[in-house]
């Protein structure tokens, strides 16, 4: 079982930018792959962004590619989605998700998902 917990949301203006932050704990962290998904009201929830276990590899939606960067520090069980330049149209409530095996973009192949945390872009 894995545990996680998102943090760093908040109301920000357009091109501004946050920082969230997914904590993990439980079974082995270092060997889940990790995704940031977004859920607008009315709308189906969506892939943000991607990376391996290792670190290595990331992937990003065409929809915030060059805007978001995901990251992770195993060490400290922590993972990142920094966003820049946000749109108003990047406003949904953000969850980190973690998987065995190497990321997918499909929300329900995910078996472990945080509460999440609400980002808000005004114009």
């Amino acid at each position: 079982q894995v545990q996680l917990v998102e943090s760093g949301g908040g109301l920000v203006q357009a091109g501004g930018s946050l920082r969230l932050s997914c904590a993990a704990s439980g079974r082995t962290f270092s060997s889940y792959a990790m995704g940031w998904f977004r859920q607008a009201p009315g709308k189906e929830r969506e892939f943000v962004a991607a990376i391996r276990w290792s670190g290595a590899a990331t992937y990003y939606a065409d929809s915030v590619k060059g805007r978001f960067t995901i990251s992770r520090d195993n060490a400290k069980r922590m993972v990142y989605l920094q966003m820049n330049s946000l749109k108003p149209e990047d406003t949904a409530v953000y969850y980190c998700a973690t998987k065995i095996g190497d990321y997918t973009t499909t929300y329900y192949e995910y078996p472990y998902w945080g509460q999440g945390t609400q980002v808000t872009v005004s114009p």
